[in-house]
């Protein structure tokens, strides 16, 4: 595994001459015409607070600026044009859909464009919060208006229509053109309420609260926001993967690689102003306590048996999560409104003893489906893995049961191996990444010992990663499905299975993420006992497989090809403007295990045969086109009777589906034991609400559905795995037939 820690050195942190003074002046200057164009509206509006850089924030910026100028894997020097990098980077990350800012705006900022440099040089973050502020303006403004508009109500008799995606269009000129703009989002908002049969005073209580709720957030946000923004901006103007994590999003990151942490066992989630339970895990303290339930509100948070209890209502979310965490086997009280009662109902007091929670529910899982062939049933075992996580720390200490994917993976396949399971198949679908360690581990698992991956630094120097002490946990057929959510380290796996011939990749081309990052501390390198500095994720090498190309830009492209659900121009490598290029290099001296390439053209036409006769995936092909086709039109209609024939067409294909379903038309073969769900759920009827609108028992009932429902994809790669079984029996047979005829010859 890498692992880096890089210490500046020299006067990396030396501020240019005369910059404080450029600044004092520049800002005036921002402020004055701030004042000018903003004065007529400051009368009606109430605005945040102004942000100002926490004490930290300069010294983080440099150390950050110190490593990544020296240490990058694609070193930029801080300069001028890397500044103009990050203000374009900075503007796009706070109003990507150019609906806040208008051009004047852009007009009046630009004065920072190459001057970012200096700032961060010189310690000194004022251009960088007085951009965020005057955003923060802007976004109160709009919702302000949006607001407003409300009181009148629309006119959808009109032919007109909204655009929806605005990323690729230019800055709106005028504050005329940006309230036209808005004026068609809360009519579009509106009208999908109509639509969906809520009244006219539902749907004003509905969008006030919306849009006030957006108001709230933004009130809400801290200068450490708007400093983790405004460096990311910095980052990624450099390269896609490198980020900054200030402490407490570093402190997930930690939490989601050892999948586990000190709390009560609860997940919340902002329901109302509360922060509400939305899950118990099992064998925590809140759920073995008996006295919480999913839907139940945390209104204040004490700690220890005598804390002073504090009102958490209309917190942030994070916030009142970081309150509820704390050491091991120490006490926080709860203030708790159960799930059923009103705002002024009687509350429970609930006393828990914090405890190290494992979260199991992230960790690998195992099934087995079965598939009729004929008169033969096959089984083939498969394994979900949503992560490569490995909790490092309680690995370096010895610890015997630290978290470990490959591990967890090793012990199911030994359950399946009892199980006596004809295949196996390893689903890595949105599978972001995590360990290399653990990839090249998990790779072993299959291929034994030999090089998985390589890598360049920065410096050219190539390395192999390798897992010496590999044995074969399963030598029968495999199977890896992928999709364009399957990113680095399952890349990583599923390019050295393929490599080596050792199993059938399946799925979508996958993200295409061949880079390595290495975790920096910035509280270590300035010697902090307190982490207030955060971390650094920076990338500092290049991946290559083990037969010299690299999943960098291009990724996995599977050897059977399922319709590809994603937008390539919207997520994927591909779709970073400043992504590094594909390249290749030598061949690693490797040797393949298997070839499966002479299968490949009968799989894929049983594959397509099965296709043909399956409406689910029929169905799947043609709601694919209608996105891509509405992702290219880009507008939607705001005329009622326009929208309603749409709505009652798209309802009466969904109709007709369920039908044929419910008549037993679905000719498609399907797996033992198992039910095909009715109608298709890539596609939902529209309420015209957004996420937390809804009740919180609605909102997960329907998550239910949707985890039980039909899994077109997973069942198909199964199906594929039994057809591979089905042409190595054929070919294992039609062998003994060859070596019997050859020795009756001889007698």
């Amino acid at each position: 595994m890498l692992v880096a820690l890089f210490l500046p050195t020299g006067d990396a942190f030396a501020p240019k001459n005369g910059i404080c003074m450029k600044r004092k002046l520049l800002w005036i200057v921002f402020a004055l015409l701030t004042v000018a164009q903003g004065g007529a509206l400051a009368r009606d509006i109430t605005y945040p607070p102004e942000l100002k850089p926490p004490p930290h924030a300069a010294k983080a910026a440099t150390l950050a600026a110190a490593l990544l100028s020296r240490h990058h894997y694609k070193a930029l020097p801080l300069d001028d044009a890397l500044s103009a990098k990050i203000f374009d980077r900075y503007l796009k990350s706070l109003d990507s859909e150019k609906i806040f800012f208008v051009q004047a705006d852009i007009d009046q900022l630009s004065v920072y464009r190459t001057k970012l440099d200096d700032a961060i040089q010189a310690e000194d973050l004022s251009a960088s919060f007085a951009i965020f502020n005057l955003f923060e303006q802007r976004v109160v403004e709009r919702f302000t208006y949006a607001r407003a508009l409300l009181k009148k109500g629309f006119d959808f008799e009109k032919q007109e229509s909204y655009q929806y995606a605005r990323d690729k269009e230019p800055w709106l000129k005028t504050e005329a053109e940006m309230r036209a703009l808005w004026g068609k989002r809360v009519k579009n908002d509106w009208l999908r309420l109509k639509l969906a049969g809520q009244s006219e005073k539902s749907i004003v209580e509905i969008l006030d609260k919306r849009y006030d709720n957006f108001l709230k957030r933004i009130i809400r946000l801290k200068s450490d926001d708007a400093f983790a923004t405004y460096m990311n901006a910095y980052t990624t103007a450099i390269e896609p993967h490198t980020k900054y994590m200030a402490p407490r999003v570093a402190e997930n990151f930690n939490i989601s690689m050892k999948l586990s942490l000190v709390g009560i066992g609860a997940v919340l989630t902002e329901s109302d102003e509360y922060a509400a339970i939305r899950e118990l895990v099992p064998g925590g303290p809140a759920s073995l306590s008996g006295q919480v339930n999913v839907g139940d509100r945390i209104v204040g948070v004490a700690q220890g048996e005598k804390g002073i209890m504090i009102d958490v209502m209309g917190w942030r979310l994070d916030d009142a999560v970081a309150l509820i965490r704390g050491p091991a086997d120490t006490v926080v009280q709860l203030d708790v409104l159960p799930v059923d009662a009103g705002p002024d109902s009687r509350r429970k007091l609930v006393s828990l003893v914090r405890k190290a929670i494992s979260l199991e529910e992230q960790a690998a899982k195992v099934s087995i489906r079965a598939v009729i062939d004929g008169k033969q049933t096959r089984r083939v075992g498969v394994i979900t893995l949503s992560s490569f996580y490995e909790d490092v720390a309680a690995r370096q200490r010895g610890s015997q049961n630290y978290k470990s994917a490959a591990r967890d993976v090793a012990r199911l396949l030994d359950g399946l191996k009892k199980d006596r399971v004809d295949s196996v198949l390893i689903d890595l679908r949105n599978n972001g990444g995590g360990s290399l360690a653990e990839a090249v581990e998990l790779t072993g698992l299959f291929i034994g010992k030999g090089p998985v991956v390589q890598h360049r630094n920065a410096r050219g120097v190539i390395g192999v990663e390798s897992d010496a002490r590999a044995v074969v946990a399963w030598d029968g057929p495999l199977g890896v499905l992928i999709n364009r959510g399957s990113a680095s380290a399952s890349e990583i796996f599923a390019a050295a299975i393929q490599d080596y011939g050792r199993g059938l990749i399946i799925g979508e081309p996958s993200f295409g993420k061949g880079t390595v990052q290495s975790v920096v501390n910035l509280d270590r390198i300035a010697k902090n006992s307190k982490p207030q500095y955060g971390e650094l994720k920076m990338t500092v090498a290049q991946f290559f497989r083990v037969d010299g190309g690299t999943t960098q830009l291009r990724g996995v492209t599977p050897d059977i090809l399922f319709p590809s659900v994603s937008d390539a121009e919207s997520f994927g490598e591909s779709s970073f403007e400043n992504a590094l290029p594909w390249v290749q290099i030598k061949q690693a001296a490797f040797a393949a295990v298997g070839n499966l390439k002479d299968m490949f053209p009968v799989l894929v036409a049983l594959h397509d045969a099965r296709l043909k006769k399956d409406k689910d995936f029929q169905y799947l092909q043609e709601d694919i086109a209608e996105s891509k086709l509405q992702r290219k039109k880009n507008l939607v209609s705001l005329n009622e009777v326009e929208r309603r024939k749409e709505r009652d067409a798209q309802e009466a294909r969904l109709i007709s589906r369920d039908s044929k379903k419910a008549n037993g038309k679905n000719d498609s073969p399907g797996l033992a034991g198992t039910e095909f769900a009715s109608g298709n759920d890539s596609v939902q009827r529209d309420d015209g609400l957004q996420a937390g609108e809804r009740k919180l028992t609605t909102e997960l009932a329907a998550e239910k559905v949707r985890k039980n429902a039909n899994d077109i994809f997973l069942n198909e790669a199964v199906h594929i795995l039994s057809d591979q079984m089905g042409v190595l029996e054929n070919g294992a047979r039609l062998a003994a037939r060859a070596k019997q005829g050859s020795i009756s010859m001889q007698n």
